[in-house]
């Protein structure tokens, strides 16, 4: 138990697009019920934002150092026993009302932006898989259509099933702020800026939210083959999807899936203080350094080859040779986070491609063809 609790009380994780979480600082000391156990929420009311932020780094860094001990147990393992992944078992029409847990913000001072790691109670009831997304359907009426509720928002799920406190009962999503800054005047225009990731972002222990799914199979994680190569390619808080991977392969103690192949991992980020879950990636490198890699593009602090900014696609470039070669042995690619990452990166394997003497376009369909090509942006 006090392993559970060490890691409930460090739930910080990121944000990201409307798509995202965003975190906020909670005030005051929560305790939360989860049926008969209990959420013991800190006191988080920190005089400065970057106070606060060394008190959650402070707080993941606890996690990281409980799970160097061995992986944690969780439960309930039936959660294993399901053959298909569970798709939308709560509609648009008829959503989940669950609890918000916590709401932090994992970003440094100077990131550009607000992102946030946002813990959700379900209570066991809508229960997913890595990979998938929940629909959040925000308070208040759809502006085009008088009467009628808000549209649902999808964010990809940034925890295993078993969530951030081990037990299945909550899920965690990874949310940017979408903030709205008029050309001319160069203020914010709040009528403008998101209206769910904002929703979420200031939202505090114990508000309500509705629910909706889980939703999507392209982004699930091949279990079949334990020993499997997984290449995960992010931009912000697309990280979230991989930030579930990684934590069943690594830090939970599964019986059914004991991970012993290769997990490599490429965030691309504007700088060291918009990193996301940096300690928790950094702690499995430490641990398993011949299971994980973890490459990080810093398109503010470094540069490429060129001498242009270091984009997720430069470092693609640079491992290029590996790349292809673990995709020609069967390894699983993903691509997760905002629509313009993907020309890109096309580009840049077409042009690996042709310097290999291939041709793209077969290349890449044979990976959908044999189902190692996965992704998801928004």
């Amino acid at each position: 138990m006090a392993t559970a609790v060490a890691f409930q009380v460090a739930v910080s994780a990121p944000a990201g697009s409307d798509r995202g979480v965003r975190i906020s600082g909670i005030q005051g000391s929560n305790n939360l019920s989860f049926g008969n156990k209990s959420w013991i929420g800190a006191t988080l009311a920190w005089e400065s934002k970057a106070a606060r932020l060394r008190h959650v780094n402070k707080l993941l860094c606890m996690s990281v150092q409980q799970a160097s001990k061995g992986k944690v147990a969780v439960k309930p393992l039936d959660l294993e026993s399901a053959k298909e992944p569970p798709l939308n078992t709560y509609k648009p029409k008829g959503p989940y009302t669950a609890t918000i847990v916590s709401v932090e913000r994992i970003v440094g001072p100077k990131a550009p932006g607000e992102t946030c790691h946002i813990v959700i109670d379900h209570g066991g009831n809508v229960p997913y898989w890595e990979g998938q997304s929940y629909g959040i359907i925000p308070p208040g009426e759809n502006p085009k259509k008088p009467g009628a509720p808000h549209n649902v928002r999808l964010y990809s799920i940034a925890s295993t099933r078993y969530g951030d406190s081990f037990d299945g009962r909550t899920t965690s999503l990874c949310v940017r702020r979408a903030v709205y800054y008029d050309p001319e005047t160069g203020k914010e225009d709040p009528s403008k800026n998101g209206v769910c990731s904002n929703f979420l972002c200031n939202s505090k222990p114990g508000d309500k939210v509705q629910v909706t799914g889980p939703s999507g199979k392209i982004m699930l994680l091949p279990e079949e083959d334990p020993n499997a190569t997984h290449i995960m390619i992010a931009t912000g808080t697309g990280v979230a999807p991989f930030r579930g991977y990684l934590r069943r392969m690594f830090m939970e103690d599964v019986p059914k899936y004991r991970f012993g192949g290769l997990a490599w991992l490429f965030l691309g980020v504007a700088n060291t203080d918009s990193l996301l879950y940096d300690e928790e990636f950094t702690s499995y490198l430490n641990q398993y350094p011949d299971n994980f890699r973890y490459d990080k593009a810093l398109s503010r602090e470094q540069k490429n080859r060129n001498g242009g900014k270091m984009y997720v696609q430069d470092k693609i470039e640079e491992y290029s040779d590996e790349i292809f070669k673990l995709l020609d042995g069967g390894a699983h690619i993903y691509f997760c986070g905002l629509k313009g990452m993907m020309p890109g990166i096309q580009d840049t394997l077409k042009k690996v491609a042709e310097q290999r003497g291939e041709s793209w376009e077969q290349k890449l369909s044979q990976l959908k063809k044999n189902k190692q090509w996965h992704v998801e942006v928004y």
